[in-house]
């Protein structure tokens, strides 16, 4: 029913290196659905994860999160289902989703399943009125993790996130808390979301000093609209092997393709309905029609949707090692697993970089006049990758 495709030459093949980083891409295809899936090693990790991973923000729609969906177990359990047969096995949640009720969801959804498939959740924000209910102190961190576990319905999580960076908590007691998880077998790996570039940094060095388990993982905002995520994140995590997990590629539904210069918002997006975790206020509507009106013109010239169109962009940016895709509705995951199997052109790309560019705040503009210094260049490295592996595509689907 699966093919599950090994290239006998995937090591002298599709194993690049960069800064002595190591990228190592496997294949699969499913007939039934007739999807492939591609899965990417985590950087600083030997854990391969799928390039699409499902974010479950949308199971609940409870406490705060009335706006961004309403999926219940039924509905989620199909939607789990379709993503295996894809071979998309990431599913990601948190603990402040619904309060605990996307975890929850979650783990009835995936009951049978759990060998086949990998976790990620997250801690850090409120979970209760009591002030030691949030944050990243020992204290919340192992009673946070506790809770997932029981709600999730698990005696693992593979990807444990702090979820924001807590400033009133020194970084030893947090990484050292993660670490005693890590050691007792409850957590595999763990990762940041939201973190600036010196907290991230700062972390890792805390983490080499005393030899703790270091973040492999970091989950943060990026996409077509706002690219600040390249200016000080990226190159850290390449620089570092910190693999970068997307959440909200889509710009919170407004790269989808239902949003159209001169078109009213749609009043059942989650714009309209107080579901986007990115704000107007971010944004600017003109360099979102200037992006739009590229992407209708690909996706007409690939046979792509729009959304298809803006997440395989992302795919071929550094350091990015799966995009977390929101679904309400089964059509809309469907639509969005198109994303992998092809790959957009060096002349698409570059019109896509070009009507995305916004001006750079200070330092990365003045850094910028001295192209020389910098160690990467990430669009050609990562270009050139896609390339090769778009020619692999074609080999295999011909042979």
């Amino acid at each position: 029913m699966v093919l599950l495709c090994f290239f006998q030459f995937l090591l002298q093949k599709m194993q690049l290196y960069h800064n002595n980083n190591r990228y190592i891409y496997i294949y699969y295809y499913s007939k039934k659905s007739e999807t492939f899936m591609e899965y990417r090693q985590l950087n600083g990790s030997g854990l391969f994860v799928p390039a699409l991973s499902l974010g479950t923000a949308t199971f609940g729609g409870t406490h705060g999160f009335e706006g961004w969906g309403n999926t219940g177990v039924a509905e989620a359990t199909r939607m789990v289902d379709m993503c295996l047969e894809a071979g998309l096995n990431l599913f990601d949640t948190a603990d402040i989703y619904s309060r605990g009720l996307s975890e929850e969801i979650l783990g009835k959804a995936i009951s049978g399943k759990r060998n086949r498939l990998l976790i990620s959740t997250k801690a850090t924000f409120p979970m209760g009125e009591d002030r030691n209910e949030m944050g990243a102190s020992r204290f919340h961190i192992i009673n946070a993790c506790e809770a997932s576990l029981r709600r999730l319905g698990t005696d693992h999580i593979d990807i444990y996130y702090m979820h924001g960076f807590d400033g009133a908590t020194p970084l030893e007691e947090t990484l050292s808390a993660l670490d005693n998880l890590v050691q007792s077998g409850k957590v595999r790996y763990i990762g940041c979301s939201n973190f600036s570039g010196w907290q991230l940094m700062k972390s890792l060095a805390v983490s080499d000093k005393y030899g703790w388990s270091r973040y492999v993982a970091h989950q943060g905002y990026y996409s077509l609209l706002n690219r600040e995520f390249e200016w000080e994140l990226m190159p850290l995590g390449v620089d570092q092997q910190v693999g970068t997990f997307v959440w909200s590629p889509l710009a919170a539904g407004r790269l989808g393709g239902r949003y159209r210069r001169n078109n009213p918002i749609p009043e059942d997006g989650r714009v309209a309905r107080g579901g986007a975790p990115v704000g107007d206020e971010i944004m600017s509507y003109d360099l979102l029609y200037n992006i739009i009106d590229i992407l209708e013109d690909i996706a007409g010239e690939t046979r792509k949707t729009v959304a298809q169109v803006a997440l395989n962009w992302l795919l071929q940016r550094p350091t990015i090692c799966s995009l977390v895709i929101g679904a309400r509705t089964e059509e809309h995951l469907k639509l969005n697993l198109g994303a992998i199997g092809w790959s957009l052109t060096a002349e698409q790309i570059k019109r896509l970089d070009e009507a995305s560019k916004t001006p750079k705040i200070y330092p990365y503009w003045h850094q910028n006049q001295f192209p020389e210094l910098k160690s990467i260049c990430p669009t050609t490295h990562t270009v050139s990758r896609q390339l090769k592996i778009n020619e692999l595509f074609h080999r295999l689907l011909s042979s």
